[in-house]
């Protein structure tokens, strides 16, 4: 089925306001379907989980909703998926959890690709224990983070490699199936920033060799919150500090209190719209959700790469205009920065013209600095499903307009 982003438009009533929205990195907009699907849970019969009565059967239903559905996303197993109130406060736990068993002349390595919240908990997690922190420098003229540069930093001390499958910042996709094994052969455990990849590029958390992998159904359609996926048998092997009545049981015994079941009901509705970004034909309805998956992922991606290009070939042709997303392999994600002007003062203007493009270090500050913008940063340009090529052309006349 053709992408049809006429259809997928008019599925966002966020969308009627005029604006377009590039913003997605930090945030996409909203489905009807799945501001519906959390209101019907919040609003019917609704109790903690259990057996008696419907309110408890439907907490019940929306938690194993849940956890089929992440895991169709991520290609994992629905006992492996941890529901957390944001990606940055599942590193947080894990980080914990994980130095319980660290020590002095113990090495974890960080890159400065990453996102703080994939950096600072493991940092601080190592310097709580006396370990010693590896760190990870990308390539700030091509933006690639090389296999090498992981790999040189690996021995036999090295307990965990915190990496991310895409930045945030630049849109760089490392290579980590070749990371994770570089790891892995050292004996080092692999958590894996999904966030922003999750986005763009349909996980499959085997194939990337990810121990832990987290993203946040924010970021594709869904409501705000964390999920993080890993084997089940890994996380048997993880004690978590917890409430002594609490279960032990996996994955609920890394979930701490009350489940927000209206929450979940939206991430999985977030799940099926993505499902469903290619159309549905008799026998994609039949097929399995992965598969439906794998088919709007494809076409997804066909879409935003055209976009993309357009973006990129407009940006070419306007002066004094440096974009700092060069990587080979990348998201839809450009960085820029404008010879004369300040990166806010052109988002502004741009606002002035109901185009949204934040200006910020957005919470990459390892990877700003690294680049030499320092903590302000630049200007972000993210595109989402919902993006057109209209609002392409609404985009780049506006930059022209504000560097006139």
């Amino acid at each position: 089925m053709a992408y049809d982003v006429a259809r997928i438009r008019s599925e966002f009533p966020s969308l009627e306001s005029g604006w377009a929205q590039f913003d997605g990195p930090g945030g996409t907009q909203t489905p009807r379907s799945v501001g519906e699907a959390v209101a019907s849970v919040l609003t019917g019969p609704l109790s903690n989980r259990g057996t008696t009565g419907v309110s408890e059967e439907r907490a019940e239903a929306a938690v194993h909703g849940f956890r089929l559905a992440m895991a169709d996303l991520v290609n994992g197993h629905p006992r492996g998926i941890v529901q957390g109130r944001s990606a940055t406060q599942l590193a947080y736990d894990f980080s914990r959890h994980l130095s319980k068993h660290w020590g002095a002349g113990d090495e974890i390595v960080v890159t400065r690709l990453d996102h703080d919240s994939n950096v600072r908990p493991w940092v601080q997690a190592a310097e709580r224990v006396g370990a010693t922190v590896r760190w990870a420098d990308f390539d700030p003229v091509t933006g690639e983070l090389p296999v090498e540069a992981v790999a040189t930093l690996l021995s036999s001390r090295t307990r965990l490699v915190a990496v991310t499958a895409a930045s945030n910042l630049i849109g760089t996709m490392p290579d980590i199936p070749a990371i994770a094994a570089a790891a892995h052969a050292a004996g080092a455990l692999v958590y894996v920033d999904g966030v922003h990849y999750t986005a763009h590029e349909l996980p499959d958390v085997g194939a990337l060799g990810a121990d832990f992998f987290s993203c946040s159904p924010y970021k594709f359609l869904g409501p705000h919150f964390g999920v993080l996926a890993a084997a089940p048998e890994l996380l048997e092997s993880i004690s978590p500090d917890k409430l002594a009545p609490s279960t032990n049981v996996v994955p609920e015994r890394f979930e701490f209190g009350t489940l927000p079941y209206e929450l979940l009901a939206g991430g999985t509705a977030a799940v099926d719209v993505l499902a469903g970004l290619a159309g549905l034909g008799e026998a994609d309805a039949a097929s399995s959700r992965r598969a439906r998956l794998a088919a709007s992922y494809a076409a997804l991606h066909e879409h935003e790469e055209e976009l993309r290009a357009r973006l990129e070939a407009g940006l070419a042709v306007l002066p004094g205009v440096t974009v700092w997303s060069r990587a080979a392999r990348r998201t839809p994600t450009l960085l820029m920065t404008f010879a004369g002007h300040e990166a806010s003062d052109i988002t502004q203007r741009l606002a002035d013209r109901k185009v949204l493009a934040p200006s910020s270090n957005f919470y990459a500050l390892e990877a700003s600095r690294h680049l030499g913008l320092g903590d302000e940063g630049g200007l972000r340009v993210g595109l989402a499903p919902y993006n057109d090529a209209s609002e392409i052309d609404r985009l780049l006349d506006g930059l022209a307009a504000a560097l006139r």
